[in-house]
């Protein structure tokens, strides 16, 4: 419980620190840029989601891979992402995990089996499907965490991916983390039928449901589904129930929102909810707030790490591109 919390507690901190660095505006949604800022661009916040990345991350080996969507900051850190490095790529410094060419929405870490946080909605699963495949044909023990939102089930990768896994018995745990919006709409309106599992079902690959804010929950389920992917038994998918609680975006007002469902959001903090079962179970507040302040700490030292670090040359511009070996660009 105490490595849970932990690990929730340093994405959590690392979101609300990113906020901050991007608070005047970042250019979307109408916003005036703040020329102070330093996380430009898109900023989008798993804050109210972290149990999900938290309780099947627990279960994965440096070795294995794991890709994810725009919402990237929390699986990035619970499959071991330098915090430091990641906040110098969200202020897109030169010592950024990516260079600074990644930042915030395309964030990876190939060192730790991060393949990549990406912006197009459900891209993430057939990378997911390739790479368990070249696990497969290379007869490496290891599997592939997929995390996508509820919105990318009703697009065409989403059935594709599923398909290829489930025709290949391909090594892949499949991560829908529900929390019920599709950018700024509901999902229940615009997804027909029983949903996720019920669909993936369909397509050969079985799971099971949980509430993703019940950060045990969530471990347990995905243990048993890990388990399954190792031993050789195909693909399959968690469906985490969860909460979004900042909008699509770090400038997102909501307005969209009812009231009540927001707070119901609020309300269901997983971080909370594993600081009172751990206190029930006598482990010590102290305890709790000594990882509180440990936390707070690193998230210190990563900002100062990040706005120290310098800037990219230009010249960097030109490197880990891909030539077609046509000439020089015009």
């Amino acid at each position: 419980m105490i490595e849970l919390y932990r690990t929730m507690a340093r994405i959590r901190a690392f979101e609300l620190a990113a906020e901050v660095a991007s608070q005047g505006g970042v250019g979307v949604l109408g916003a005036q840029v703040d020329e102070r800022a330093k996380v430009r661009g898109p900023l989008h916040l798993s804050i109210g989601q972290e149990a999900v990345a938290a309780g099947v991350c627990a279960h994965l080996t440096r070795e294995d891979l794991l890709t994810s969507t725009h919402r990237g900051h929390g699986h990035t850190l619970a499959k071991g992402g330098n915090m430091r490095r990641m906040m110098a790529e969200l202020f897109g410094r030169a010592d950024g995990s990516n260079g600074g060419k990644g930042g915030s929405m395309h964030i990876a870490d190939f060192s730790v089996g991060m393949l990549g946080a990406n912006g197009v909605v459900t891209a993430g699963l057939p990378i997911a499907c390739g790479a368990a495949q070249a696990l497969k044909l290379q007869g490496k023990p290891h599997l592939v965490a997929c995390f996508f939102g509820d919105g990318a089930i009703n697009r065409g990768p989403f059935l594709e991916a599923l398909n290829w896994a489930a025709v290949y018995q391909l090594p892949v745990l499949f991560v829908c983390e529900d929390n019920k919006y599709s950018a700024t709409t509901s999902t229940a309106g615009l997804t027909a039928g029983p949903g996720v599992a019920a669909r993936a079902l369909a397509l050969g690959v079985p799971g099971a449901s949980v509430d993703g804010n019940d950060v045990e929950a969530v471990h347990a389920a995905a243990a048993r589904l890990v388990g399954k992917i190792r031993a050789g038994e195909g693909p399959q998918l968690l469906h985490a129930l969860t909460w979004r609680v900042r909008g699509h975006v770090s400038v997102d007002k909501q307005a969209y929102r009812d009231p009540s469902d927001l707070q119901g959001a609020i309300d269901a903090d997983p971080l909370r909810r594993a600081r009172a079962r751990a206190l029930e179970r006598g482990i010590a507040a102290a305890e709790l707030d000594a990882v509180d302040a440990a936390v707070q700490a690193e998230i210190d030292d990563a900002v100062a790490f990040a706005n120290a670090s310098p800037v990219p040359d230009p010249a960097a511009a030109y490197t880990d591109i891909q030539t077609t070996g046509a000439g020089p660009w015009h």
